[in-house]
């Protein structure tokens, strides 16, 4: 499902709304919430909107549990970390207990964080019916989603649910959810925005099936709740609208 927006601030108010359907919803029917944060600039204001009101009372954050989609190899108080920017707009300002966010961090080796954040996942997830409740998800220029980048050999994986991939343009290392894991989530949400989105937005929805040039062709959840909150700039090129 496609849904346009405005701009960012109409575009995170409704990752918001969704944010705050979705954890009500899991926490009537399970006691929890568990959601895998994006990271990139455009889910930022979306987290800011979280921590004020109305949205903030509106959570019950005492049983929400948070995840991350991918994380660089860096310090968490490095400018580049995901976790860091997700801190500073969010869990700083709201009562989840700090025993349920479960950054990526690569204290180790990056493929034994990978290893390690897999076994964190699961054992948290293990007899449930699906893996996480809500996944945010962003969309690079070059159709990266998380840290799944064009021709990188992790998206042929099958089986493993975390993985390392260097990222030579950065030179470092980024640990990610794999294709297989994010697809068995209960909803995904991608999170587009500005105008150099454009192109490559129509590629991924209207082009030919090229998921190793296009990464986030991949994500298909098994239950089809894919949602594409973009705004006005990024879908100017898109043909099929609603």
């Amino acid at each position: 499902m496609i849904q346009i927006y405005h701009d960012i601030e109409s575009l995170s108010r409704a990752a918001a709304e969704i944010f705050v359907v979705q954890s009500q919803q899991a926490i009537k029917d399970n006691g929890r919430f568990s959601v895998a944060l994006s990271g990139g600039h455009t889910p930022t204001r979306t987290y800011e909107l979280l921590a004020q009101q109305p949205f903030r009372d509106q959570v019950q954050w005492l049983q929400v549990h948070i995840f991350w989609g991918d994380e660089r190899c860096v310090l968490s108080n490095d400018s580049r970390s995901n976790e860091r920017t997700a801190r500073q707009a969010l869990l700083d300002h709201v009562p989840i207990p700090k025993e349920q966010i479960y950054p990526i961090r690569c204290a180790q080796e990056p493929p034994q964080t990978a290893e390690n954040y897999e076994k964190l996942l699961r054992n948290f997830f293990t007899g449930q019916a699906h893996m996480f409740d809500l996944v945010f998800l962003g969309l690079g220029e070059n159709g990266h989603t998380a840290s799944l980048f064009p021709y990188s050999p992790i998206l042929d994986e099958r089986k493993r649910w975390s993985a390392e991939v260097y990222v030579a343009e950065e030179n470092l290392y980024r640990v990610t959810l794999t294709a297989p894991l994010i697809n068995q989530a209960a909803l995904v949400a991608f999170l587009v925005a500005g105008a150099t989105k454009a192109r490559v937005l129509k590629e991924v929805l209207e082009g030919p099936w090229n998921p190793n040039r296009l990464p986030a062709q991949l994500i298909r959840p098994k239950n089809s709740n894919l949602y594409w909150l973009v705004d006005k700039k990024s879908s100017s090129l898109v043909t099929h609208k609603v």
